[in-house]
């Protein structure tokens, strides 16, 4: 089994894992991509939701956040859609035979490095393994859709949204890649907005 086979394998057991969306208000699954102790050789995924209830909990608080950002703003996400259900990657923790497998790969892609490697060959590698594990991400949530599993597990289909913390404007490209357009659409329009935002002439001073 390839390290990809793995993740994908995971990634449905995780699903299986999620509560129906029609019955629990489920409207989306949360991909958090992040790596143990912040070092690129030990990518990892956690796999979350979250649920209509949360965004109402949300918007019925004394000073609320906008709908978009109740909705599709991680910094909201409950646990459930931030620390994720389960964590899969190279994780020795929670997912030792990923790490094992990625490890593997890694190395015979020529791209693991051990600590005292020069630092140029370090960063190049690093930013190789990175772009790398992002890529697969979107691949995985791709075939959730395209292979039906999404729709299988919770009863409908729903999107899937790709971020990595440390990486906040990347969220909008890697959800865009991830799925069907109808279903990321108004999650996309939040970058919309704030590009029509930026667009926008600043008032000279006393206008």
């Amino acid at each position: 089994m390839t390290f990809r086979q793995h993740m994908r394998q995971l990634a449905v057991n995780a699903l299986a894992e999620f509560p129906d969306a029609a019955e629990s208000g489920l409207y989306t699954v949360t991909f958090r991509i992040d790596s143990v102790d912040q070092d690129p050789r030990f990518p990892c995924l956690a796999l979350g939701y979250n649920t209509e209830a949360e965004v109402a909990r949300l918007l019925a608080e004394p000073n609320p956040p906008e709908p978009w950002e109740a909705r599709w703003n991680y910094a909201y996400f409950p646990p459930s859609g931030l620390e994720g259900v389960r964590v899969i990657g190279h994780d020795e923790e929670h997912d030792p035979r990923g790490a094992a497998l990625h490890r593997q790969e890694a190395a015979a892609n020529g791209l693991w490095y051990e600590d005292d490697a020069p630092q140029h060959l370090q960063d190049e590698r690093a930013e190789l393994l990175d772009a790398e594990f992002h890529q697969l991400c979107v691949e995985v949530a791709r075939q959730l859709h395209t292979d039906g599993d999404l729709v299988r597990a919770l009863g409908r289909p729903v999107p899937v949204i790709l971020y990595d913390m440390f990486d906040p404007e990347a969220m909008f490209a890697l959800t865009r890649a991830a799925n069907p357009p109808e279903l990321a659409a108004d999650f996309l329009s939040g970058q919309e907005a704030d590009e029509q935002a930026a667009e926008e002439p600043t008032p000279e001073p006393g206008v």
